[in-house]
């Protein structure tokens, strides 16, 4: 039996399963921008709040949407984007698809207009495993590996995306994506 983890990459989707039950990652959709030795750095994709951008940044004038990205240090902020002209002190997570980079010119591109909820996504938190961590987790099954693309990321509401992602893998992934939150509700 082969008891290893499957190898993770910059660019992997971590899927909740559908009965993790971690409040903190219940039917979330994990963008993993960095994994090494040392351990993993994430973002959750689907848990919007209702805060935005302009709320919490004094010169930023925007309704852009924050969204939770996971339990550790929610007194940071994170963004990914998609967009190649902003590439400056960006680290391509995977074709088409860059995290962080130049604030400045990001806060630019926002107040300008220039710069959209279709092209960027902020982050307060993040999601992070020390080494060992997520390759436990993975071998008690508790999240689904997929690949992703940064259309499919920033095209999918929100709402669904845990669905999509799972609709998208297909096979016995797609039948998952139907089970209620709540079984006992069924």
């Amino acid at each position: 039996m082969n008891t290893s983890s499957p190898n993770i990459q910059n660019g992997d989707l971590l899927i909740a399963e559908p009965f993790m039950g971690d409040n903190n990652f219940e039917r979330s959709v994990v963008l993993v921008c960095e994994h090494n030795a040392v351990g993993t750095f994430g973002l959750v994709l689907n848990q919007q709040t209702d805060i935005q951008l302009g709320d919490v940044i004094e010169d930023i004038h925007t309704d852009l949407p924050l969204f939770v990205g996971g339990p550790v240090q929610q007194n940071t902020l994170h963004f990914i984007h998609r967009r190649p002209d902003l590439i400056d002190n960006s680290i391509c997570v995977v074709d088409g698809l860059y995290w962080s980079g130049d604030f400045d010119q990001i806060k630019r591109g926002v107040n300008l207009g220039t710069l959209t909820e279709r092209d960027i996504r902020f982050f307060i938190g993040y999601s992070g495993w020390n080494e060992g961590q997520l390759d436990s987790e993975l071998l008690q099954k508790a999240w689904i590996i997929s690949r992703t693309k940064a259309d499919f990321l920033f095209e999918t509401p929100t709402t669904e995306f845990w669905r999509e992602v799972l609709k998208r893998k297909g096979g016995e992934y797609k039948s998952i994506a139907h089970y209620p939150v709540d079984p006992r509700l069924n």
